[in-house]
């Protein structure tokens, strides 16, 4: 199954770092997420974006994880040759992921 088909996401950026929040639509999806979207499988799915270090924080209070990608806009929003420079799109690259 897509990840879209239990989560929705969203991103933000701060210079050349990435934020990606996963948010499980219903509290009993939150668990799969959890297992199933580490932080190697996120490194290895934007493999080709992010250079650096993947962080993830979890929040189940709310049912969400939040991924945060260093060295992930292509040296960073005002230096970035990308058409997303600030990121934007990558939250639906990972709702593609299958789990």
């Amino acid at each position: 199954m897509k990840l879209r088909e239990i989560a929705h996401s969203r991103t933000g950026d701060k210079g050349n770092i990435s934020n990606i929040s996963l948010i499980a639509y219903k509290a009993e999806d939150y668990e799969v997420i959890k297992n199933k979207v580490t932080t190697n499988k996120v490194k290895e799915w934007f493999k080709d974006i992010v250079h650096g270090e993947v962080l993830r924080y979890e929040l189940p209070n709310i049912g969400a994880l939040n991924f945060v990608m260093y060295d992930a806009l292509g040296g960073g929003v005002t230096r970035s040759l990308s058409l997303d420079m600030h990121g934007k799109s990558l939250s639906s690259i990972l709702l593609d992921m299958d789990i």
